[in-house]
């Protein structure tokens, strides 16, 4: 993953001098991986990389940061997935996802991890791999009663609908919001017939993230959304921002599962907002010990 930094966002067909060029590691489910493992979770990756040094350098980094890479294979025919970045000075971002090795991910490779999968406590899953192999992991996760986490994203307009039945929480965007339902996103007063219409289709709770304005959630018990503010911050750069969302919801719900969904969902948006005051993605990612302590009590 490489981050331009740029004093705005360029506009189709225009070229803009950037200021500085970054280059790290990203992948949403790495970067949801990787933050909750920072957080204090046990954590294991279902992925494949390029035979590359930029595969190569993946699976060490796994490794710094404490996660299972038993089910992280590499192929040469693909190199490792890449995502070039542009990000302004307001910290907003635009992303080019290049999936690569991601894409040769196969079914199979997925059912080989049923004894993983089936001994965790929470799966997170994307769509940065094949629609098919992302439902056999949710299939596979209900199968043996573990909690699902679905982020549809990048956000297909049609989805097969039983994501939907096989996702315990559906985590989105407001833009993947509106490419799910047709709705449009743009406060939390919107969001109720995103969220409505979501659940009818038979997710069991769905959480909608809106940036510096916070989030709000429903679940099929309790459909009435509800709106969770956003910590105000001083944004240095949003990307990754609500991966570090979804992977403090995987790390609370494994970990803390006690604690009301209300509760998990504010202290997630804390940590995402934290991560906004850093540069970069996974550098911007802190550990348990860097938090407020309050964030695990």
């Amino acid at each position: 993953m490489s981050n331009s930094y740029v004093p705005r966002l360029p506009k189709p067909g225009e070229t803009l001098h950037g200021e500085r060029f970054a280059v790290g590691f990203g992948g949403k489910g790495a970067n949801q991986c990787i933050v909750s493992s920072r957080l204090g979770a046990k954590t294991a990756m279902v992925a494949k990389v390029g035979n590359d040094t930029f595969g190569n350098n993946y699976i060490q980094n796994f490794r710094d940061n404490g996660v299972n890479i038993e089910h992280v294979s590499t192929t040469s025919e693909a190199a490792t997935g890449v995502a070039p970045i542009a990000v302004s000075e307001d910290g907003q971002n635009a992303i080019v996802i290049v999936s690569g090795a991601n894409l040769k991910l196969t079914e199979t490779d997925v059912q080989r991890s049923e004894g993983l999968i089936s001994s965790a406590r929470v799966v997170v899953c994307q769509l940065e791999i094949k629609p098919d192999v992302t439902i056999t992991a949710l299939k596979l996760a209900k199968k043996h009663n573990v909690v699902t986490i679905f982020n549809p994203a990048p956000a297909l307009p049609h989805l097969d609908p039983s994501f939907y039945v096989y996702s315990d929480f559906l985590c989105v965007n407001e833009t993947e919001a509106e490419i799910l339902t047709g709705i449009p996103v743009s406060c939390p007063n919107d969001s109720q017939k995103v969220i409505s219409c979501l659940l009818e289709r038979g997710c069991k709770a769905v959480i909608v993230t809106l940036g510096s304005q916070g989030s709000v959630f429903a679940t099929h018990e309790n459909p009435l959304i509800r709106h969770i503010q956003a910590t105000s911050v001083t944004a240095v750069d949003s990307t990754g921002a609500g991966d570090a969302f979804i992977g403090a919801l995987a790390f609370y719900l494994s970990t803390m599962p006690n604690l009301q969904l209300e509760d998990i969902i504010r202290r997630s948006g804390k940590i995402a907002s934290a991560s906004v005051e850093l540069p970069g993605t996974q550098t911007s990612y802190q550990w348990q010990k860097d938090l407020p302590t309050e964030l695990f009590r």
